[in-house]
């Protein structure tokens, strides 16, 4: 979805904030509204239709507590019940994301923030407003002789795959059975090599579901310490071990009423799979530090670049989980099995890229396209995006030309493209790529060939934007 018709509004009382949020999504968005007192946000949420709502936490009568920031959101919320709010605050504790979360909160950014990241979100949000506007709309629209058709008699809004591009029939099949899916229950697992758009597979789900106006709470569990798996998913209390300061819900319970995304469920151990699996059973989690069980209301979905299906072969991943979490399997094809959704992408990400960087780049000569198609892609579409931004950024033409494509991995009949550099970071960028292409994105063999363990690799991918 393009943001460039968008209306955002961001309320700190902080001038320099503002400023600052202004000018990096004056590129981006139609307009940005700014307020330094959330006195302001009534008068102005009643008087304009705001796509993303950006709001501090802390102001200056509760500097730290986040409770001023919280009762905002409750009133910006009664104000307008579809409204999309983005958090934002300087402390960057897991506790207020919880409580902004529970209290209507669609995402949670901390200062200082990535300039993507906060980016990123403010386009989630305006998807998400779209979303709910438009299955308002189609819940009002009456069934034939009948009474108006409840809300999950309609079928999902194709605006919850706004983000998604694809022409390509495996994209079209893809499509067609997420709008089947989504109005059900059913859990989700989402299979597909790393950059291909899981998280974005498993926002529309959520959006296109009878509970996008329930929180999408998405988590990274090859980023989870084992020590911390179930303080993490299902929260402690306070006192249950050392900095446990407070009771703590965890994302389980972060997710009652919405959807819960665990990415890379592929990596958790057999002590953790089955923790999980019991919290899914049941319906139930027990905080780390308490007995009583809490109940949960959520609909899963996972994501996972591991053949999980192999791997409960080998023993390594429980067969009564997988059949848990897997009601419905989603296969995501690879960019490069995708035909014409790579010019497709392309064109988009040159035409997002030449504008946010003042650039004249209106498209790609011929040979360009050629080289890109005869690519292998072992990154997928993340890997071409951040290829077309360098190639917007370098060339000095109107148009990317061949020599303006610089890729880390070989492709077909082309020698490795280090360059005979003595850059460490670039050769290991280098070679981080080149293994995850010989393995077709399996984590867990990639970081067997670097001599890595799974999380330092993802900590790489991560440093590198692979």
């Amino acid at each position: 979805m393009s943001l460039s018709d968008s209306t955002v509004l961001v309320v700190d009382d902080n001038e320099d904030i503002l400023t600052a949020i202004r000018l990096l999504l004056g590129d981006h968005v139609a307009t940005v509204h700014t307020a330094t007192s959330p006195a302001a946000l009534p008068t102005l949420l009643r008087e304009t239709r705001y796509d993303c709502v950006l709001l501090d936490m802390n102001f200056s009568r509760d500097a730290s507590s986040g409770r001023e920031g919280l009762q905002w959101l409750e009133n910006a919320k009664r104000i307008d019940p579809e409204a999309v709010v983005v958090m934002i605050t300087g402390y960057g504790d897991l506790d207020l994301a919880v409580r902004a979360m529970k209290h209507g909160a669609a995402d949670f950014i901390t200062k200082p923030w990535s300039n993507d990241r906060l980016i990123a979100a403010v386009e989630a949000a305006a998807r998400l407003r779209r979303s709910r506007e438009a299955q308002a709309a189609a819940a009002k629209i009456p069934a034939s002789g009948s009474a108006t058709a409840p809300p999950e008699a309609a079928p999902p809004s194709d605006a919850a795959f706004e983000g998604i591009l694809g022409q390509s029939p495996a994209m079209q099949a893809l499509f067609d059975t997420i709008r089947k899916v989504a109005p059900t229950d059913a859990n989700v697992l989402v299979l597909g090599e790393n950059g291909t758009g899981k998280e974005l597979v498993a926002q529309a789900i959520h959006n296109a579901s009878r509970r996008a106006g329930g929180p999408f709470v998405p988590v990274d569990l090859g980023a989870v310490p084992p020590s911390l798996f179930e303080a993490e998913l299902f929260g402690h209390a306070k006192g249950a071990f050392t900095g446990a300061a407070a009771d703590r819900e965890g994302r389980f319970e972060a997710a009652s009423g919405g959807t819960l995304f665990l990415d890379e469920i592929g990596n958790t151990e057999p002590t953790e799979q089955a923790k999980l699996l019991a919290a899914l059973q049941r319906r139930e989690v027990v905080r780390v530090g308490e007995s009583q069980p809490r109940p949960i209301d959520v609909r899963l979905v996972s994501a996972t670049n591991a053949a999980l299906h192999e791997r409960v072969g080998d023993g390594s991943f429980r067969q009564d989980l997988l059949f848990r979490i897997n009601t419905v399997e989603l296969r995501l094809p690879p960019l490069r099995e995708r035909g014409a959704d790579l010019d497709l992408l392309a064109d988009h990400f040159v035409a997002r890229y030449a504008e946010a960087y003042g650039r004249p780049v209106q498209g790609f000569t011929e040979a360009a396209r050629g080289r890109m198609r005869a690519y292998g892609w072992p990154g997928n579409i993340r890997e071409l995006q951040h290829t077309v931004e360098r190639a917007v950024i370098l060339t000095d033409g109107t148009e990317v030309g061949e020599g303006d494509l610089q890729f880390s991995a070989t492709a077909p009949n082309e020698e490795p493209v280090m360059g005979g550099t003595l850059d460490l970071e670039e050769i290991e960028r280098a070679a981080v790529r080149r293994a995850l292409s010989k393995h077709g994105g399996n984590i867990t063999h990639a970081a067997e060939e670097l001599g890595l363990t799974r999380k330092s690799l993802y900590r790489r991918i991560e440093k590198y934007g692979l």
